[in-house]
C-alpha cells in the first residue's frame, strides 16, 4: 500500500481496510481514528500505552499503511492540527512544540527571507508542473458560460475575491459566492448548465465549497477546481484541476501561487479579446 499524503486520506484507507485487519491492529485502528490528537502529540510510548498494544504493534499498524515508521505517519497528525489551529500565534506555539529541537529565534527580515525564498521555489513549481492544456481548457470555459460563480471560504477567500474582482473588469457575469446570512445555496441557486463554477479550496477543505461543488455537479455546469491535492473532494467534480503548492514556511502556507494563476488566467483572457 502506498502512504497517504494527507491525515485525510489515511484515515479513508484506515476505514476501507478496517475489517481485514487483525484484532490488534483494529485496536490501534480504532484509537487513531477516535484520537487524532494523541497521535499529534504524545510518544509512541503513551500511545501504546493508552490503546493497549505494545509499541510494536503501532510500528506494524504504520507499516500495513506503507509507512517507514510509526513516527512518519504521525507526521500527518502534526500537520493537521496545525493547520486547524486559526490563531498565528497559537499555529507558532504548536509548530515549536511539534519539534524536538527548539527554533531559533527570527527576526522580521530572516521571516521575509524565508517567505520570498519558498514563494519562489511555489512559483517555479506552478510555472512548470501547470498544463498548458488545462490552462486552455479553463480559459475557453469561462470565455464561453453565461454566468461565473466563484467560491473560496475561509484562507480561499482572497484568491476567490480577487479572480472575482479580475473577471469583472473582464465584462463577465461573475459572481462571489460568500455565504451572507448563510444563504450559500440560494446565491447558487439559479446555476444552470451554460454556466460554470471557479471551486477553491485547500486542506482542511471547506465542506460548504464541497457541497456547493456537488450543487454545481447536478445543474450540469462546467468546474474549474483550485485545490491542493488529486484526491482533494472537489476534484472528482471538476472539468479542470489545477493543484497548487503554495509555499509553506513552518506552520505558515501562502497564497501567492494560487493568485499568481488566477491572475494569469485573466490576463490571458484579456489578450484573447483583444484578438478577437
Amino acid at each position: 500500500m502506498i502512504a497517504a499524503a494527507t491525515l485525510s486520506e489515511l484515515q479513508e484507507q484506515i476505514r476501507l481496510e478496517y475489517s481485514g485487519l487483525s484484532k490488534r491492529l483494529q485496536q490501534v485502528a480504532k484509537y487513531v481514528l477516535d484520537n487524532p490528537n494523541d497521535i499529534a502529540l504524545e510518544t509512541v510510548a503513551i500511545i501504546a500505552q493508552k490503546a493497549e498494544v505494545p509499541p510494536s504493534t503501532l510500528i506494524r499498524f504504520a507499516s500495513a499503511f506503507g509507512f517507514s515508521g510509526f513516527n512518519e505517519m504521525k507526521q500527518l497528525f502534526r500537520n493537521k492540527i496545525v493547520e486547524e489551529t486559526s490563531s498565528y500565534t497559537d499555529r507558532a506555539r504548536i509548530h515549536k512544540q511539534l519539534h524536538t529541537e527548539p527554533l531559533a529565534p527570527e527576526s522580521p527580515k530572516q521571516i521575509l527571507q524565508e517567505f520570498a525564498n519558498a514563494n519562489s521555489q511555489a512559483m517555479n513549481f506552478l510555472a512548470n508542473q501547470t498544463s498548458e492544456h488545462d490552462l486552455n481548457s479553463a480559459i475557453d470555459i469561462l470565455q464561453s458560460c453565461e454566468n461565473i460563480y466563484l467560491i473560496g471560504l475561509r484562507r480561499s477567500f482572497s484568491v476567490a475575491s480577487y479572480f472575482t474582482y479580475a473577471l469583472r473588469h473582464l465584462n463577465k457575469r461573475a459572481f462571489l459566492i460568500d455565504g451572507l446570512g448563510g444563504m450559500y445555496e440560494e446565491q447558487l441557486s439559479m446555476i444552470g448548465p451554460n454556466d460554470a463554477i471557479v471551486a477553491i479550496s485547500f486542506s482542511p477543505y471547506a465542506n460548504e465549497t464541497v457541497a456547493l461543488s456537488e450543487v454545481a455537479s447536478k445543474a450540469g455546469a462546467k468546474q474549474i477546481v483550485i485545490t491542493d491535492s488529486q484526491v482533494s473532494p472537489l476534484a472528482a467534480f471538476s472539468d479542470v484541476s489545477f493543484v497548487i503548492k503554495e509555499a509553506k514556511v513552518d506552520a505558515f502556507r501562502s497564497q501567492s501561487a494560487s493568485l499568481c494563476l488566477v491572475q494569469s488566467i485573466a490576463v490571458a483572457m484579456a489578450i484573447n479579446n483583444e484578438h478577437e
